[in-house]
């Protein structure tokens, strides 16, 4: 069939379907958006009780911004682009971790106008794009924490602590890595293993970076990006906003038990431990820290399905699939599933939820299993770096940056594949 791409913002004709997502983070309100979009009559239910500007650094690659850009003629991704770093200057230094020599320049590539690139505070892209959902009219119920998720043959629902139960023709889950719905899914408790990694990570302002000679280059540098690189460890700086904000994360082996707490305040003292014997520069960065987070990485097998026997729940993003850091995706694949899922069940209509939310798993399943795997070549290709090698060639260490993972449209393939992906099934 001929796929039609508008970015206009009209709705598609009304198809009747009611849709119910459960979580208000960047999956959950993208999801929502795009059902919006799609035609469905869509609300979102969040356990949190208000929006807070909350986080640090969050990426979402060209992949994702192909998706924004299509929302009111770009310009909510022209807000999105003003909070968010730009390398087209600077690019990322990678730096050796014990010398702190540059061995790599890597460039930022001017990249496509319609497909744009977002790094910056989690806090502050969301409440961007919160407040577009709201915009739209999305109900968004702060404050209904789920406990429970039903389906029978014709509906599904959700019911919230306070007793009340909600129904719908589907229920999205994007409850996150601690997801209630993934259990309904499955049929059992998925109990998360540790990655054998964590990671430290922080936000501040640049006060005490510019008051210090040794570290000051980098905030009077505008946006910078710099990576050092070792053994089983790396760390990641950047300035942001035209250097008046920093942010850094530490990604490190941790085996500590997960089941207690997978994120916690961290401490100055175990940073330093860590940075023992790395080039001075990584430390005079890390004093200026007021707070830190210790984040424990969490890794899960991949589900064997996404979809509830009935068809009519679906979990999405981290519910279905958590990422590592390292991918630099996690975000960006959640944003795909919401996009797919939304055109999905226009396709199949009212009456086929249960292929339509069959057909969305099958769209996705196999690419994000092959993006989820790039965390962990990533994370090997930096911690397990031959120094030899990289000394003749740079490339080695290089932030991969893939056509087939940025040049995907999630809307354009949903719209192709549909018909025989559903023949399959």
């Amino acid at each position: 069939m001929a796929v039609t791409i508008t970015n206009e913002d009209q709705p598609a004709p009304a198809t009747g379907i009611n849709v119910i997502v459960v979580g208000a983070g960047f999956g959950g309100l993208v999801a929502a958006i795009e059902c919006h979009r799609q035609g469905h009559s869509v609300s979102i239910y969040e356990s949190f009780p208000e929006l807070k500007v909350l986080g640090d650094i969050i990426s979402f690659g060209p992949n994702a911004g192909r998706i924004f850009h299509r929302w009111e003629n770009g310009k909510i991704a022209a807000k999105m682009r003003a909070l968010s770093i730009d390398l087209r200057n600077y690019g990322f230094k990678i730096h050796k971790y014990d010398t702190g020599e540059v061995v790599s320049h890597q460039k930022t590539p001017e990249g496509d106008p319609a497909a744009p690139n977002f790094n910056g505070h989690r806090g502050e892209l969301h409440q961007v794009v919160f407040e577009y959902a709201e915009s739209l009219g999305i109900p968004i119920h702060l404050g209904c924490r789920v406990v429970q998720y039903f389906e029978d043959g014709e509906k599904a629902g959700i019911e919230l602590e306070s007793g009340e139960k909600i129904t719908g023709d589907i229920v999205i889950g994007s409850d996150g890595v601690r997801s209630k719905a993934r259990t309904l899914v499955l049929g059992y408790e998925d109990k998360p293993k540790s990655s054998g990694y964590a990671v430290f990570r922080a936000w501040f302002s640049n006060k005490d970076m510019i008051a210090d000679p040794r570290t000051a280059e980098f905030c009077n540098n505008g946006d910078t990006f710099n990576g050092w690189i070792g053994p089983d460890v790396h760390f990641l700086f950047s300035t942001i906003k035209n250097g008046s904000d920093c942010c850094w994360v530490l990604t490190h082996r941790d085996d500590a038990d997960i089941d207690e707490s997978w994120s916690l305040p961290g401490k100055l003292e175990d940073v330093y431990k860590v940075l023992e014997g790395w080039d001075p520069m990584c430390k005079a960065i890390v004093e200026k820290t007021p707070s830190l987070v210790d984040w424990k990485l969490v890794y899960r097998d991949p589900l064997p399905t996404w979809v509830s026997k009935g068809g009519r729940i679906a979990l999405l993003g981290d519910s279905a699939h958590p990422f590592l850091p390292t991918s630099a995706q996690g975000a960006t694949q959640a944003l795909e599933d919401g996009v797919t899922l939304a055109i999905t069940l226009r396709r199949a209509g009212k009456g086929d939820i249960p292929t339509a939310v069959r057909a969305y798993q099958a769209i996705r399943y196999d690419r994000v299993k092959a993006v989820q795997k790039t965390g962990e070549t990533t994370r090997d290709m930096w911690h397990k770096a031959d120094w030899d090698k990289v000394k003749k060639d740079p490339k080695l260490v290089e932030f991969p940056r893939e056509d087939w993972i940025f040049l995907h449209d999630a809307q354009k393939h949903a719209e192709e594949v549909y018909d025989e992906v559903v023949k399959a099934l």
